[in-house]
């Protein structure tokens, strides 16, 4: 819905309120056109139902605000001496229209001094629960939200089974485009697997002051731009239009801010020509080719993923930790060898691959006594991977080698031709047109570029964009594959680690790695845990609790 759109169907609410709830406000001692005046009708209503004036900003935050009109509703009727489970089952199966009954059909006298206190421990437990939910859906839409990370694209950074809180407010929090869904979730409903949401009506976006802006080699979670699919991980073939906040969650390195020029050569990046400056926590890994100097060397995984820092062994073909050019690929992960007893595994060749490799690591890999030599894996220039952004098959790129790319910049023009209008046709069609509720097509007349069947030679960028990759070079989805990510589908900045689980470990305590907890997601240097520091402000918090209870009591 466009803002004239919201407009229309704000005042169309007003007016059914007023009709609705104009006797009401005269018989709670107001006048009738306090009913039909916006925002402060909502006002008097506070005064009428006996709740604090703040009740309003909360009908004006989305998704809050659907789970308040219900609240708002009930207290009304009981205002009125309504109170039976009936009348709040009618309330709210009318959504809210039962109102229109109690207003012109029956004798009702306000009660002024209505109590608030629930009359049975029932109402009691709902309400509680209500408010409970109100808070922690303002914390989690506006504030801070808890994130897992799924996948090893940041590996040697952030690893699988770490769960972070991600920070709303650094960038600006966004507000939520999807009006009408259920509270805390993401894009489905736990247990019985439903979609969270209704994709109509959507609110134009809006994103709150944020106190810093996206910065080269930030490690960033938004919403894959090209999300089509039911829910994160499960492909079934059936493909679903998404609101742009209920697509899947996704979290990359930016490694190119809008007005760059990206270049990537050999696996590394450039921009403006020059190689992208990494905070120390980065560890790009790559993929190696290993000779070995003798065939059949038996090696210990465990202490080989340990000693070489592998993180992430599954980067081919298989799920491979490594993979045999003589005799096919190994099938078997490290953590399935150990299902099976096996702690360890045969090179039965004399050349093999292994990836997620730092180039320090590698460097060490190198020294070992069964190893002739390493080779960095990188695809050569002019070899074409299809499936690399701007996914056209015209060019000779691949994920090793692309560029220059332009980053787009707000307000900054391109010119476009039929060469390069591939890079920005999905900007103009989807997140420039359809998510904005404009309807944009591009097309070709020979070598004239068509939007809406009208020539055109620039386009102006209305939001920025943003290049995201992952740490684990060949083995991550991310721009190299699906382009720029928009301004509008950044959701924020991961600042603390606050649990780490390793599923691969044996043992409960094992698997809890220790030296991640209460750490921080940015910054240089080693990983510094606050996990004492934590402990500690909660066992005074505690305590001082406990203290001020019982001098209460006392005084009492």
């Amino acid at each position: 819905m466009t803002l004239t759109q919201w407009f229309i169907f704000f005042l169309v609410i007003q007016v059914i309120h007023f009709l609705g709830t104009w006797k009401l406000y005269v018989k709670a001692g107001f006048k009738a056109w306090e009913a039909a005046v916006p925002v402060y009708n909502a006002y008097i209503l506070t005064k009428i139902i006996n709740r604090h004036w703040s009740w309003v900003l909360l009908l004006f935050i989305p998704v809050i605000n659907v789970i308040m009109l219900p609240i708002f509703w009930v207290e009304t009727i009981r205002s009125f001496g309504k109170n039976t489970p009936t009348d709040t089952f009618l309330v709210v199966a009318t959504l809210g229209f039962y109102i229109f009954y109690v207003n012109y059909f029956l004798d009702v006298e306000h009660i002024k001094d209505r109590s608030l206190t629930p009359k049975t421990a029932a109402g009691e437990w709902v309400s509680s629960i209500l408010f409970a939910v109100v808070a922690a859906t303002i914390v989690h839409t506006y504030v801070m939200q808890p994130y897992n990370i799924p996948t090893s694209s940041l590996e040697k950074t952030l690893l699988i089974g770490d769960f972070l809180f991600v920070s709303k407010f650094h960038y600006g929090a966004r507000a939520p485009m999807t009006a009408v869904s259920f509270p805390m979730v993401h894009d489905t409903i736990p247990v019985i697997k439903k979609r969270s949401y209704l994709k109509k009506p959507q609110i134009p976006y809006f994103r709150l002051p944020g106190f810093s802006k996206i910065k080269r080699s930030d490690i960033v979670v938004f919403s894959w731009p090209v999300d089509t699919v039911t829910q994160f991980f499960t492909r079934n073939g059936i493909k679903v239009t998404k609101p742009i906040d209920k697509k899947s969650n996704y979290v990359k390195r930016c490694v190119g801010v809008p007005g760059d020029n990206l270049t990537i050569v050999d696996g590394k990046i450039f921009i403006d020509g020059k190689p992208l400056d990494l905070p120390e926590k980065a560890k790009p890994q790559y993929s190696y080719n290993v000779q070995t100097k003798k065939p059949n060397a038996t090696v210990s995984l465990k202490s080989f993923y340990e000693r070489y820092d592998i993180t992430d062994p599954v980067a081919f073909p298989n799920g491979l930790a490594t993979r045999d050019r003589q005799t096919g690929p190994i099938a078997l992960k490290y953590e399935q060898a150990k299902a099976f007893g096996i702690a360890k595994f045969k090179n039965l060749g004399t050349t093999y691959d292994i990836s997620a490799l730092t180039e320090k690591e590698a460097k060490r890999f190198a020294k070992r006594k069964d190893v002739a030599s390493i080779e960095r894996i990188i695809s050569p220039k002019g070899e074409k991977e299809p499936k690399i952004f701007p996914n056209n098959g015209k060019l000779d790129w691949n994920k090793d080698q692309m560029g220059p790319i332009y980053i787009p910049e707000e307000g900054k023009s391109v010119n476009l031709t039929p060469e390069n209008i591939d890079f920005y046709k999905r900007i103009i069609e989807v997140y420039e047109g359809k998510e904005m509720g404009i309807e944009n097509k591009v097309s070709l007349n020979g070598s004239q570029v068509l939007i809406n069947n009208t020539p055109t030679t620039s386009y102006t960028f209305k939001q920025d964009y943003y290049w995201m990759m992952g740490d684990n070079r060949h083995n991550s989805e991310d721009s190299r594959y699906w382009g720029f990510v928009p301004e509008n589908h950044v959701v924020g900045k991961p600042v603390f680690l606050f649990m780490s689980w390793d599923t691969n470990a044996k043992g409960f305590f094992n698997k809890i790695r220790w030296n991640r907890i209460m750490t921080t997601v940015g910054g240089d240097g080693k990983l510094v845990s606050y996990r004492y520091l934590v402990l500690a402000l909660i066992l005074a918090y505690m305590g001082i609790s406990f203290f001020l209870k019982k001098r209460k009591e006392k005084q009492a």
